[in-house]
């Protein structure tokens, strides 16, 4: 994962010690570099302790922001003591920076709350964020409200406002790919190319004609192809597949790759039947699991949103998603089957995948035209769910996201398949359908919701229903 910076804003006020403040100043830096990410933040040689007082050491913090504005993810502000709320808002708006902000406060020792030793952080913390909501500038929060920087809830949090930052900085002025058209059969998955567009999402389309095109002038020699068929071979199992199919497949991602590459594309969805099982004699299943593994996520029947929710999920967390169907219920009324026919990353297998032929799609245009498909169980773990979608009647992007158990189970099905267990199911299931979502859904196999909520709700606008379900371990 990309290593982050962190604008740090450390805040004083005259008449609280400034002990406190160079004391806090180094633990937080000390904390946050030892996590691994960057800092950014005034020197005691720019103003008296490093921290920001004044509408002076205001303004020298806004212009080291402005100098350092490529590289800073996110922005920090810690109370040592009660802080200068203006300043600290003031440093924030001169900054021009439109990142996410963390507030912080230092916790009192109630045996040491004389003048020398007194913080009333705690205090203070109330009036800067009364003061960024006046400057109108959006801010996240600590768990408890007083948080020692060396404790593990401390820790936590900075790990949950990095995730934010990464939705943030992820989502925004981005190319999303779709290959060629959306099966007709699949309404469920129109989307609003404006509506995305407002929200600096662009939707980049190619027609299936011109990479089946691409497809057929390139040579069985060809070194992209060569590399392509050692990726494949390497990451799957093989054994049913007739070798003039993994050949296709390999020539197939080698020119999604360079399309990719070409148009600076962050996520995709693909027109997965049944054009090219007719027209190319495969299914493109295992190149979109080989993509999804390695960071740019495909969904399946061009469904957009649903690749961006993915996209989502592997900002916040570093890790590949899915995209599944809600497909079956199980035994317990909290219990679901989740299928695709299969393009998960490989890395979300119990056991390296199987490649076969697609065995719905295969009913329709025969085996032989449907190898591609990854066949395997979901590994057991904790994961997030996610779904964006636009909703072109009330001209806005809205989504929900929760959290779940993939159980140690292996449903006698065929494909690629999990059961997951998820407290309250069926009110989640009535939403779903209630509020018109799609029956595809994000996976990710990491414990992320609320970051995906803050980040998207508070930071970029759209409205979020969070299943609150307890997670079972």
């Amino acid at each position: 994962m990309e290593k982050m910076t962190f604008g740090l804003i450390v805040g004083n006020r005259e008449f609280f010690p400034d002990r406190l403040v160079e004391e806090g100043r180094e633990r937080v830096i000390k904390v946050l570099e030892g996590m691994g990410y960057r800092v950014v933040t005034l020197s005691p040689s720019d103003t008296k302790l490093g921290a920001v007082e004044t509408a002076k050491d205001a303004k020298k913090c806004a212009e080291l922001f402005k100098e350092k504005a490529g590289e800073i993810d996110g922005i920090i502000v810690t109370l040592p003591n009660f802080g200068d709320e203006k300043g600290v808002a003031q440093a924030i708006r001169l900054s021009g920076l439109n990142v996410p902000v963390l507030v912080h406060a230092f916790p009192d020792d109630p045996e040491k709350l004389d003048l020398q030793n007194r913080r009333d952080s705690f205090c203070g913390k109330i009036s800067v964020s009364n003061n960024l909501k006046q400057y109108g500038i959006e801010f996240s929060l600590t768990t408890l409200h007083t948080e020692d920087p060396e404790s593990e809830v401390f820790k936590r949090d900075i790990e949950k406002f990095a995730a934010v930052c990464r939705i943030v900085k992820g989502m925004r002025n981005i190319k999303v790919g779709a290959i060629g058209a959306r099966p007709s059969a699949f309404n469920t998955v129109r989307f609003s190319e404006k509506i995305l567009e407002r929200m600096s999402i662009s939707v980049e389309t190619v027609d299936l004609s011109e990479i089946l095109h691409r497809v057929s002038n390139l040579k069985d020699d060809d070194e992209r192809v060569r590399r392509k068929l050692e990726e494949i071979k390497k990451n799957y199992r093989l054994q049913i597949v007739p070798e003039e199919k993994i050949l296709l497949m390999a020539k197939f991602g080698s020119v999604i790759d360079e399309w990719i590459e070409e148009n600076d594309i962050k996520a995709l969805a693909i027109q997965c039947w049944t054009s090219l099982e007719w027209n190319l004699g495969i299914t493109p299943c295992t190149i979109m699991s080989l993509l999804n593994e390695k960071g740019k996520p495909a969904a399946c029947e061009v469904d957009i949103t649903g690749a961006l929710s993915m996209y989502v999920l592997q900002l916040a967390s570093g890790q590949p998603s899915a995209i599944v169907d809600w497909n079956n219920n199980y035994r317990d009324e909290n219990e679901t089957i989740l299928f695709h026919c299969g393009n998960f990353p490989a890395s979300i297998y119990e056991e390296k995948p199987e490649i076969k032929y697609a065995d719905v799609i295969g009913t329709t245009v025969g085996k032989e035209r449907a190898y591609g498909a990854c066949a395997g169980k979901i590994k057991t773990s904790p994961f997030t769910f996610l779904r964006l979608t636009t909703d072109d009647n009330e001209g806005k992007v809205k989504a929900y996201v929760g959290e779940g158990q993939i159980l140690d189970e292996n449903p006698k099905t065929f494909g690629s398949r999990g059961v997951a267990r998820i407290e309250k199911l069926q009110e989640l299931m009535k939403y779903i359908c209630e509020n018109g979502f799609e029956h595809h859904v994000a996976i990710n196999l990491s414990r992320v919701a609320d970051a995906v909520k803050e980040a998207l709700e508070k930071y970029l606008g759209i409205v979020v229903h969070k299943h609150n379900a307890e997670v079972r371990d």
